[in-house]
């Protein structure tokens, strides 16, 4: 999951920050962090208790899960 960070001195490449709000921001940052991607892929594993992980990465990362909302009638 990690990007490519080969390129990561053209400042062409980060134009889309200045849009950014404070938590699009964040999200850009963490998601290239090592060990926050490690905790993430352990998601993935189909023998992992995913609420035990999701509290994981809630109490280390600070993230947030938001329930999805409810259906709507239509």
């Amino acid at each position: 999951m990690t990007p490519d960070a080969s390129q990561w001195r053209m400042s062409a490449h980060y134009d889309h920050v200045d849009d950014l709000t404070a938590s699009d921001l964040a999200w850009e940052w963490l998601r290239r962090n090592e060990d926050y991607d490690h905790d993430f892929g352990s998601l993935a594993n189909p023998d992992a208790d995913p609420q035990t992980l999701i509290e994981k990465v809630r109490r280390h990362w600070g993230l947030r899960f938001p329930d999805r909302p409810p259906a709507r009638s239509t």
